[in-house]
């Protein structure tokens, strides 16, 4: 099962009946809007104690296509790392 941006919104807007709706979208993208152009200018974003988001460039080469077996050139892109924190590791592991 996912959770997707309004379920996380509408959990948000319940725990805190003081903030205005409109304002919890527009922080979320902000946040996420924020998030990738540090990404995309090769930055590292890290929430201490919570997660870490670096971009790495996946070099190009040549591949091979499985049903012809022919060799294409892959162009160089780039991915995204995640990892998360020790306590967050933790509290996924935990056994209820």
């Amino acid at each position: 099962m996912s959770v997707s941006k309004s379920e996380i919104i509408n959990k948000i807007s319940k725990n805190f009946p003081n903030l205005y709706k409109k304002d919890i979208i527009k922080f979320f993208d902000i946040f996420l809007v924020e998030v990738t152009k540090a990404l995309s200018n090769g930055e590292r974003v890290e929430l201490r104690d919570v997660m870490m988001f670096e971009s790495r460039v996946q070099k190009q080469r040549i591949s091979l296509n499985p049903r012809t077996l022919e060799k294409i050139k892959t162009p160089e892109k780039k991915s995204i790392l995640f990892k998360c924190s020790k306590e967050w590791k933790k509290k996924l592991n935990e056994k209820k």
